[in-house]
């Protein structure tokens, strides 16, 4: 077993989390899925995407996992085209470009 700090950075790519969060935020994340509820965003890894890394909402437990969808309603890279995902922890906050509270 390796042991993982609690909380770790990612930065958004993309615009599928816009106007929530856009392309160059900086996200301060809580590594776990035991805190995680409909509606939060999340960092995820599709089961059919392994090693990808996704900023999404949390909508519904699913076939064990989480059905995940961008807020950009023009972008479907979510679970509508590669199911369900692997929560790997829930953003708390933004701290780059303007410091927020997401959570």
């Amino acid at each position: 077993m390796r042991w993982q700090l609690p909380l770790f950075a990612v930065l958004v790519n993309g615009p599928s989390m816009a106007p929530t969060l856009r392309s160059g935020d900086a996200l301060i994340v809580r590594r776990g899925e035991d805190h995680v509820r409909a509606g939060d965003i999340v960092v995820g890894e599709f089961r059919s995407r392994p090693g990808l890394l996704v900023v999404k909402r949390a909508v519904e437990k699913r076939d064990g996992g989480w059905w995940l969808v961008g807020d950009n309603q023009f972008v479907e890279d979510d679970s509508r085209a590669h199911g369900v995902a692997d929560v790997i922890g829930r953003v708390i906050f933004r701290y780059y470009p303007r410091p927020f509270r997401l959570s």
